[in-house]
């Protein structure tokens, strides 16, 4: 098993000049700051589809459900030869064990949301998908996909790079002679982070855990990654975090006194209010952890779910 995350990418985002006019669309955060931790699979629709470096611009157009590719100014149609090279590449992309993939935004092939499809009247909608982001996102539907525009969201940010670093631990575990004592201790490093997703989820897992000797083996971590990776695609909002603070002071009741109780308190209503990011109280929990060695709480992915150094709680 690779220690290194895999992520599929856009080509372009990572500063390959594969645009229709022979441009990049760099990304540095993509390729500066995330780049630093994770190994990228570049894939270019286009060109590996056999389209060349400058081409004619392509389009969406016809049925949003079913549109066409075709060139705007010779209104040649790839939509055949696009949708039969990305039915072959998802397959040659198993073999990569990806955790994610970051598509170009706006793309008539790689968009994952709001592509343009134009009427027979020249009217453009925003409401298509690339062909081979539709195709990729229905072939995994379980993995972590965003675009790099949605990616300038704070939130969505922290959201996707949580997802690919917890399915890389899930993967991890997957990769050995798994047991069922593996998947009880994954999912007890995992319940706050979990909970601070989705509350039903996090009942539904625990029944599931509860009956882990009636169901086989097999069927029980099918539905457990289905499961995980369903609720981390929920937003982590303030009052999710909030609750999941307001349930980790509990394991602290009898040590902190009542000035250090009023004062977690405090700040925990301050992040609900949004006068301070995440990371304040979470170094604080993080703090009494370390100083009164909470057995628990110290295992808890919750609490350094990815590398600090990205900062990403800095900003939620």
């Amino acid at each position: 098993m690779e220690s290194t995350i895999k992520l599929g990418i856009s080509s372009c985002l990572l500063g390959n000049h594969v645009r229709y006019d022979g441009s990049s669309s760099r990304d540095r955060f993509l390729t500066d700051t995330l780049g630093r931790y994770v190994k990228y699979v570049a894939v270019c629709p286009e060109v590996e589809c056999g389209l060349g470096v400058p081409r004619d611009f392509m389009r969406q157009v016809g049925d949003v459900n079913s549109p066409r590719l075709v060139t705007t100014r010779t209104g040649k149609d790839f939509t055949d030869k696009m949708i039969s090279w990305a039915h072959k590449r998802v397959v040659e992309l198993e073999k990569e064990n990806l955790c994610g993939f970051i598509f170009k935004k706006n793309s008539p092939s790689s968009g994952m949301e709001r592509v343009k499809v134009y009427s027979e009247k020249g009217v453009p909608v925003k409401k298509g998908i690339g062909i081979f982001a539709r195709i990729f996102i229905e072939h995994f539907p379980l993995l972590p996909v965003e675009e790099e525009g949605r990616l300038h969201d704070v939130i969505l940010r922290e959201n996707f790079i949580e997802r690919i670093f917890t399915l890389k631990r899930w993967r991890e575990i997957l990769s050995r002679k798994i047991s069922r004592g593996d998947l009880v201790f994954f999912h007890t490093q995992h319940k706050l982070l979990i909970l601070s997703h989705s509350t039903n989820h996090y009942r539904t897992m625990g029944k599931l855990i509860a009956s882990i000797k009636a169901i086989p083996f097999k069927e029980l971590y099918t539905q457990y990654e289905r499961l995980l990776m369903e609720a981390l695609v929920l937003k982590a909002t303030q009052k999710k975090h909030a609750n999941v603070l307001l349930h980790m002071m509990g394991y602290f009741k009898k040590q902190l006194t009542s000035d250090e109780k009023k004062e977690f308190l405090d700040i925990i209503d301050h992040y609900r209010e949004g006068s301070i990011p995440l990371i304040v109280p979470i170094t604080l929990i993080n703090h009494y952890v370390r100083k009164y060695n909470q057995p628990y709480l110290k295992q808890q992915n919750y609490l350094n779910p990815h590398p600090l150094e990205l900062q990403l709680r800095n900003h939620v």
